[in-house]
Protein backbone atom coordinates (compact mmCIF):
# COMPACT_ATOMS: atom_id res chain seq x y z
CA UNK A 1 0.00 0.00 0.00
CA UNK A 2 1.82 3.48 -0.85
CA UNK A 3 1.15 6.32 1.45
CA UNK A 4 -0.16 9.23 0.06
CA UNK A 5 2.18 12.36 0.37
CA UNK A 6 0.92 14.32 3.48
CA UNK A 7 -0.02 17.48 1.54
CA UNK A 8 -3.37 15.85 0.63
CA UNK A 9 -4.40 15.32 4.10
CA UNK A 10 -3.23 18.52 6.32
CA UNK A 11 -5.30 21.27 5.08
CA UNK A 12 -8.94 21.56 7.16
CA UNK A 13 -10.93 21.27 4.13
CA UNK A 14 -14.24 19.15 5.36
CA UNK A 15 -16.40 18.57 7.79
CA UNK A 16 -14.69 16.27 10.19
CA UNK A 17 -15.16 12.35 9.97
CA UNK A 18 -15.00 10.67 13.21
CA UNK A 19 -18.32 8.51 13.86
CA UNK A 20 -16.40 5.43 14.38
CA UNK A 21 -19.58 3.26 15.08
CA UNK A 22 -20.73 3.53 11.34
CA UNK A 23 -17.13 2.81 9.79
CA UNK A 24 -15.56 -0.77 9.70
CA UNK A 25 -12.04 -0.97 9.24
CA UNK A 26 -10.47 2.02 10.50
CA UNK A 27 -6.51 1.42 11.36
CA UNK A 28 -5.51 1.52 14.84
CA UNK A 29 -3.78 4.19 16.62
CA UNK A 30 -0.01 4.78 16.26
CA UNK A 31 -0.07 7.02 19.57
CA UNK A 32 1.20 4.40 22.09
CA UNK A 33 0.46 6.73 25.26
CA UNK A 34 -0.35 10.06 26.40
CA UNK A 35 0.95 10.87 29.48
CA UNK A 36 5.14 10.06 30.07
CA UNK A 37 7.60 10.81 32.50
CA UNK A 38 6.47 11.42 36.47
CA UNK A 39 2.78 11.47 36.72
CA UNK A 40 2.71 11.71 40.33
CA UNK A 41 4.68 15.24 40.70
CA UNK A 42 3.51 18.92 40.88
CA UNK A 43 5.99 20.85 38.55
CA UNK A 44 6.13 24.89 39.08
CA UNK A 45 6.53 25.52 35.06
CA UNK A 46 4.54 24.78 31.64
CA UNK A 47 6.25 24.77 28.47
CA UNK A 48 3.91 24.25 25.24
CA UNK A 49 4.24 23.52 21.52
CA UNK A 50 1.57 25.72 19.60
CA UNK A 51 0.52 25.19 16.25
CA UNK A 52 1.00 28.74 14.19
CA UNK A 53 -1.56 27.45 11.67
CA UNK A 54 -4.60 25.10 11.77
CA UNK A 55 -3.80 21.67 10.11
CA UNK A 56 -4.27 18.18 10.29
CA UNK A 57 -1.73 16.13 12.16
CA UNK A 58 -1.87 12.32 11.24
CA UNK A 59 -1.11 9.99 14.10
CA UNK A 60 1.90 8.75 12.39
CA UNK A 61 3.54 12.26 12.69
CA UNK A 62 2.18 12.55 16.45
CA UNK A 63 3.89 9.36 17.09
CA UNK A 64 6.63 10.42 15.83
CA UNK A 65 6.98 13.63 17.70
CA UNK A 66 6.57 12.16 20.94
CA UNK A 67 9.35 9.18 20.60
CA UNK A 68 11.40 12.08 19.86
CA UNK A 69 10.52 14.22 22.20
CA UNK A 70 10.73 12.16 24.86
CA UNK A 71 13.78 10.54 24.22
CA UNK A 72 15.23 13.87 24.53
CA UNK A 73 14.28 14.47 27.96
CA UNK A 74 14.85 10.97 29.30
CA UNK A 75 18.43 12.12 28.30
CA UNK A 76 18.75 15.41 29.26
CA UNK A 77 16.28 15.95 31.73
CA UNK A 78 15.78 12.42 33.88
CA UNK A 79 12.56 10.55 34.13
CA UNK A 80 11.65 11.92 37.60
CA UNK A 81 11.68 15.75 36.67
CA UNK A 82 9.41 16.54 33.59
CA UNK A 83 5.48 15.25 33.00
CA UNK A 84 4.97 14.92 29.37
CA UNK A 85 1.19 15.23 27.79
CA UNK A 86 0.11 14.94 24.18
CA UNK A 87 -3.27 17.55 24.31
CA UNK A 88 -4.49 16.66 21.25
CA UNK A 89 -6.35 13.18 20.33
CA UNK A 90 -6.49 12.41 16.69
CA UNK A 91 -10.73 11.33 16.03
CA UNK A 92 -10.91 12.14 12.36
CA UNK A 93 -10.52 9.10 9.90
CA UNK A 94 -8.44 9.86 6.62
CA UNK A 95 -10.22 7.79 3.45
CA UNK A 96 -8.16 7.00 0.16
CA UNK A 97 -9.68 6.37 -3.05
CA UNK A 98 -7.43 3.91 -4.02
CA UNK A 99 -7.15 3.43 -7.97
CA UNK A 100 -6.08 0.91 -9.90
CA UNK A 101 -3.12 1.81 -12.03
CA UNK A 102 -0.87 0.15 -15.14
CA UNK A 103 -1.97 -1.95 -18.64
CA UNK A 104 -5.94 -2.18 -18.55
CA UNK A 105 -6.54 -0.27 -15.69
CA UNK A 106 -9.02 1.58 -17.53
CA UNK A 107 -11.27 -1.58 -17.46
CA UNK A 108 -10.92 -2.01 -13.54
CA UNK A 109 -10.97 1.41 -12.20
CA UNK A 110 -13.67 3.78 -12.68
CA UNK A 111 -11.71 6.82 -11.56
CA UNK A 112 -12.81 9.13 -9.42
CA UNK A 113 -16.56 8.41 -9.93
CA UNK A 114 -18.47 8.36 -6.65
CA UNK A 115 -15.37 8.15 -5.15
CA UNK A 116 -15.50 7.92 -0.84
CA UNK A 117 -12.11 6.03 -0.38
CA UNK A 118 -11.45 3.47 2.46
CA UNK A 119 -10.42 4.34 5.92
CA UNK A 120 -6.30 4.73 5.82
CA UNK A 121 -5.65 6.27 9.42
CA UNK A 122 -6.54 8.69 11.45
CA UNK A 123 -5.49 12.86 12.09
CA UNK A 124 -6.07 15.43 15.37
CA UNK A 125 -7.77 18.43 13.76
CA UNK A 126 -5.63 21.31 15.26
CA UNK A 127 -6.75 25.05 14.91
CA UNK A 128 -4.84 27.94 14.66
CA UNK A 129 -2.57 28.81 18.20
CA UNK A 130 -3.69 25.59 20.06
CA UNK A 131 -1.59 23.85 22.16
CA UNK A 132 -0.27 20.46 21.45
CA UNK A 133 2.70 19.31 23.61
CA UNK A 134 2.93 20.60 26.89
CA UNK A 135 5.65 19.55 29.67
CA UNK A 136 5.87 20.85 32.97
CA UNK A 137 9.35 20.60 34.28
CA UNK A 138 11.74 22.53 37.21
CA UNK A 139 13.02 25.78 36.23
CA UNK A 140 16.36 24.12 36.02
CA UNK A 141 15.56 22.05 32.68
CA UNK A 142 13.74 24.53 30.72
CA UNK A 143 16.04 25.42 28.65
CA UNK A 144 16.52 21.31 27.69
CA UNK A 145 12.76 20.95 27.88
CA UNK A 146 12.39 23.96 24.73
CA UNK A 147 14.57 22.45 22.45
CA UNK A 148 13.61 18.82 22.59
CA UNK A 149 9.96 20.69 22.05
CA UNK A 150 11.22 22.47 19.53
CA UNK A 151 12.76 19.64 17.67
CA UNK A 152 9.54 17.43 17.81
CA UNK A 153 7.90 20.24 16.35
CA UNK A 154 10.08 19.64 13.00
CA UNK A 155 7.97 16.55 12.72
CA UNK A 156 4.80 18.66 12.13
CA UNK A 157 3.47 19.33 9.07
CA UNK A 158 2.63 22.89 10.55
CA UNK A 159 4.54 25.60 12.03
CA UNK A 160 5.23 25.51 15.76
CA UNK A 161 5.81 28.05 18.25
CA UNK A 162 7.13 27.14 22.12
CA UNK A 163 5.24 29.15 24.60
CA UNK A 164 6.89 28.85 28.81
CA UNK A 165 4.56 29.77 31.60
CA UNK A 166 5.47 30.53 35.11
Amino acid sequence: MVRKPARMYNKLAKKAYCRREYMGGVPGLKVVTFDMGNLSDEFPVAIHLEALEGCQIRHTAMEAARINMNRRLMKDVGKNNFHLKIRTYPHHVLREHKQATGAGADRVSEGMRLAFGKAVGTAARVSPRQRVFTVWTTPQYVDQAKDALLHSGYKLPTPVRVIVEN
